[in-house]
């Protein structure tokens, strides 16, 4: 596979676009919106200056990686040679089959197509194609410039040849492949998220504030971010829409999200997205250093 189209250009589309073209692939960054399309460019660029100030790569490097990637706000122009497209949209399930119904008419018959979802079933999202043996999960984590796993997800349909593709894509671009099976959640975050609700629930019932529960879980457990924290740079809006994939796919209500969690989101409190969650990002110098702290 040789050229890749990534859709969407937030936070994790770019990180995604990044890592290609860092590793020498050709790749397409589509987004409807020509000023996220921009902002994600400008993000890339800050991060391997960065890599450059850390003596992990060179100037060279990045003027590489930069012209490897083109930009473009239609879809079908940005997959119309695509050997892998990676969909990193928005966590909605509806805005997801919408996509990949459109990718199926419009790729070419090879194409493979990935999703970076966090937690919706990679079967539901192939069911609107007419591939679903070449529909795969690969999530990412974030920030994936710095995060070695991907979470490979084979669908009910999945095939071993686009699985091990992807297995073996993952690898040459440096991370960490681990392949899991279609449940909600998958791995990652039917672990993590019961861990993060069940912080919140303790903040809820007082047991402890925020500070406090963050330091138990650093000092005590070894995270290098407490869940709290990482609640933030995740995005509440995100915790909660997992949760509530969670407690739909298994009706059990350990599961269910915290009325705090609820109502946060609610009131537009996002975390670091949103200039404040737990804590208080009211400058973006004091968001980007708590972000470095997990990045680190």
């Amino acid at each position: 596979m040789n050229n890749i189209t990534v859709i969407g250009a937030g936070t994790m589309g770019n990180g995604i676009a990044h890592v290609f073209a860092q590793n020498g692939y050709s790749v397409i960054l589509t987004d409807i919106s020509a000023a996220a399309l921009e902002k994600g460019i400008a993000t890339i660029s800050k991060n391997l200056s960065r890599l450059i100030d850390k003596e992990k790569i060179q100037a060279i490097d990045k003027t590489q990686t930069l012209d490897r990637i083109t930009t473009s706000t239609s879809i079908e122009e940005g997959v119309s040679k695509a050997d892998l497209v990676v969909e990193a949209a928005t966590e909605n399930y509806e805005l997801k089959l919408s996509i990949f119904k459109e990718l199926d008419e419009i790729c070419p018959e090879h194409t493979i197509l990935a999703t970076n979802t966090s937690s919706i079933s990679i079967t539901k999202i192939a069911s609107a194609t007419k591939r679903p043996g070449k529909v795969i999960g690969m999530h990412f984590m974030n920030p994936v410039p710095l995060m070695k796993l991907v979470e490979v997800i084979n669908g009910y349909s999945t095939s071993s040849a686009t699985t091990n593709s992807i297995l073996s894509l993952s690898k040459k671009i440096g991370k960490i492949p681990t392949e899991v099976n279609d449940y909600p959640g998958f791995v990652a975050n039917r672990i993590l998220m019961p861990m993060i609700n069940e912080a919140i629930e303790t903040l809820f019932h007082g047991v402890a504030g925020v500070a406090e529960i963050d330091t138990v879980m650093k000092l005590g457990m070894a995270h290098p971010m407490g869940p709290l924290q990482l609640a933030d740079f995740i995005g509440l809006d995100v915790c909660l829409s997992i949760l509530e994939v969670l407690y739909d796919g298994f009706k059990n209500p350990k599961y269910a999200p915290c009325p705090l969690l609820v109502n946060m989101v609610v009131a537009g409190k996002l975390g670091i997205k949103s200039g404040e969650g737990f804590y208080d990002y009211s400058t973006s110098r004091k968001a980007e250093k708590i972000a470095s702290q997990f990045s680190r």
